[in-house]
């Protein structure tokens, strides 16, 4: 039987010792496919660090890899260009060298193409960022627009060798070759298909060389060459229209706001500012503004008004702005944690954004510090955002802190309004949107169940000019009610991190550790000479739990420590958490049996094991004893990150 996949991966200096580089190459040496099915290629640019010879040994081992060496180029066009050429498989996935392919990758995604007859196949994608709306279900034949297919501008696809030697697809040498690549192949293909039922590909994390951005001639260069490849292969109207605003408003006007265009030179500014002025006049003419959000049309206004001092106004008056997401509430439904949220836009210095209301439409409003910069420059029309608003929504997503993967949560979501001032005379209109998410841990992940670990749970919002962010502490105490969910059952604990952001924890590995995902709730009270601690326990099992002692350390002074026992009271599992009480003596001048002036760090011991919890104890002169937060307290703050990473090391 023939190859039926040629796996591409360029290398470059990846270094010997770099764990990532090892996890990406054994990923793709131990595919579920039979080693005489499929071939992997490494083309290697040039590296002096030892990996030539690392691949070379890999080859002379492995009948299915093989190794091209290349003269240094510093870019990874050659090495896919090369690796193109040589592939012998009916298809090709390309792999960036840190990235890392699930097992059974290559089988399936190679399945459902031949299946579907696909020019190109799209497997989900893990890492960076929240889950693009083009996995949200399987597709056999996906479109370009309709399914989004335009945020997943990354080469980690799986083509038809045909496809690609018909059309003669190549990587050009310069920036943004990917995104043009990616676009031609997204409009010449007869066949795309989007396998989103399961992750396929692993993206490795963004390093700081990835996010240098190319410098404005070479960004014009590239923008001109993805919009000439949009011209070629699209016909005037919509389509074209809507993919060239998706590339100049990702590309290029992204580039004109943050802290990178606020921090550069006037000079760099300026150079930025004068190529995309030129790009905007030359490429992208006003009719086009239509399929940009009001914020970004008031930026194309400036560029073509040679307004780079307003332009920079704006950016500057614009940072800061953000998405605040608050908890209303929290519980547990038949072992399904439902979370009632509520987003809106905040403006710098937590100001909410207002809207102008005239008539029946609602227009976007610039911040005040620039409003007078854009008069005359943006029309009624321009500044209208009231299809956004109706279309808005928020999203609710998943986070495992250790491998980046990500899972959306069904939501069910309303914008909401208030105004101030005489609507029919352009009043002032206040927007939110408002909901519920579902997170049932059995089969949050992709229909299965969540796999053990910590996960952060983000929030964003569709249709406004903010990005995401983290669900932040209520004014209110939240319940740290934990509940077996799934089947089979595994307790899930909703906490707390160092910072008061909202996560949830599937599976903690013992008992005392899911103590101390929620021990930054702890509180103390004194009574006659003795403080109780007092610590939420957020599943009590019908055992009651093991013997459990608090242990505190002394952080300065003599370095003394003193260990009591502490009684755990049970609960009412999914409604209200149990308590760990611990009855400890307090003196003013402390001793070996007593806490005493200072701060104290403590732990619960089980079994003769101690676990750190996420708060610290101040005493006083007076014997007057309060609850340091986890910031507060002198040990590292990343403790809750630490316990999730160690439950999951040790259980692999």
């Amino acid at each position: 039987m023939g190859v039926k996949v040629s796996v591409v991966m360029p290398v470059s200096n990846p270094g010997l010792s770099n764990d990532a580089f090892g996890a990406s190459v054994r990923s793709v040496l131990e595919q579920s496919l039979p080693p005489d099915e499929y071939e992997v290629i490494f083309a290697d640019d040039g590296s002096t660090d030892g990996t030539r010879r690392r691949l070379d040994a890999i080859a002379g081992q492995r009948d299915n890899v093989r190794v091209l060496h290349l003269d240094h180029s510093g870019s990874p066009a050659r090495g896919r260009n090369v690796g193109l050429s040589v592939a012998r498989g009916e298809y090709v996935y390309l792999l960036g060298q840190y990235d890392r392919l699930e097992p059974h990758a290559l089988e399936r995604m190679y399945d459902a193409a031949v299946q579907a007859d696909a020019d190109v196949l799209i497997g989900r994608l893990a890492g960076q960022g929240p889950p693009p709306a083009a996995f949200a279900r399987d597709r056999d034949r996906a479109d370009v627009l309709r399914d989004h297919l335009l945020a997943l501008p990354t080469a980690h696809k799986l083509f038809s060798r045909d496809f690609l030697e018909t059309c003669q697809l190549r990587f050009a040498d310069r920036p943004l070759s990917e995104q043009a690549f990616v676009t031609r192949a997204y409009l010449t293909a007869k066949v795309i298909t989007v396998l989103a039922g399961e992750i396929c590909c692993h993206l490795a994390p963004a390093s700081p060389e990835d996010d240098e951005a190319p410098d404005a001639e070479a960004l014009f260069d590239g923008l001109n060459a993805i919009f000439d490849v949009v011209d070629a292969y699209t016909e005037p109207g919509p389509q074209r229209e809507r993919i060239q605003a998706h590339w100049y408003r990702t590309l290029g006007l992204r580039r004109l706001a943050g802290s990178r265009f606020l921090t550069a030179t006037p000079d760099e500014r300026m150079v930025l500012f004068s190529f995309l002025r030129r790009f905007t006049l030359d490429r992208f003419p006003p009719a086009l503004d239509d399929h940009l959000p009001a914020h970004l049309r008031a930026r194309t206004a400036l560029l073509r008004q040679d307004r780079l001092d307003a332009l920079v106004a704006l950016a500057e008056a614009s940072r800061g702005t953000r998405l605040s997401a608050q908890l209303r509430d929290m519980r547990w439904d038949q072992g399904v944690l439902l979370l009632d949220l509520s987003v809106e836009v905040l403006r710098a210095g937590g100001a909410p954004m207002w809207l102008r209301q005239h008539g029946d439409r609602l227009l976007w409003t610039p911040p005040p510090a620039v409003e007078g910069m854009l008069d005359g420059l943006l029309d009624d029309e321009g500044a209208d955002m009231t299809d956004a608003v109706r279309r808005a929504r928020m999203e609710v997503y998943v986070r495992h802190v250790e491998t980046g993967v990500v899972h959306s949560l069904p939501v069910t979501c309303s914008v909401g309004r208030s105004g101030l001032g005489d609507q029919a005379r352009g009043g002032q209109v206040r927007l939110w949107v408002s909901g519920q998410a579902r997170l049932d841990a059995g089969e949050a992940a992709l229909g299965r169940p969540l796999p053990a670990g910590l996960w952060e749970i983000h929030v964003r919002m569709r249709g406004m000019p903010a990005g995401r962010t983290r669900v932040a502490r209520p004014t209110l105490p939240p319940t740290c009610a934990g509940a077996l969910a799934g089947e089979p059952k595994r307790l899930v604990v909703p906490c707390w991190s160092e910072r008061g952001e909202l996560g949830v924890c599937v599976e903690p590995k013992s008992f005392p550790e899911s103590i101390a995902l929620v021990s930054s709730r702890a509180t103390v009270a004194r009574q006659e000479g003795h403080v109780f601690v007092v610590v939420p326990v957020p599943y009590v099992p019908p055992s009651g739990g093991p013997p459990t002692e608090l242990v505190l350390r002394e952080q300065d002074g003599r370095g003394r420590s003193m260990v009591v026992p502490a009684l755990v009271e049970p609960g009412i599992p999914g409604k209200v958490a149990g308590q760990l009480v611990a009855r400890v003596p307090v003196s003013r001048i402390g001793g070996d049996d007593c806490l005493g002036p200072g701060s104290w760090r403590p732990a619960l011991r089980v079994d003769q094991k101690d676990v750190d919890l996420l708060f610290g104890l101040a005493v006083r002169r007076g014997g007057q004893v309060s609850v340091l937060p986890a910031g507060g307290s002198p040990r590292a703050p990343s403790l809750l990150r630490r316990i999730a990473v160690r439950v999951l090391r040790e259980r692999r």
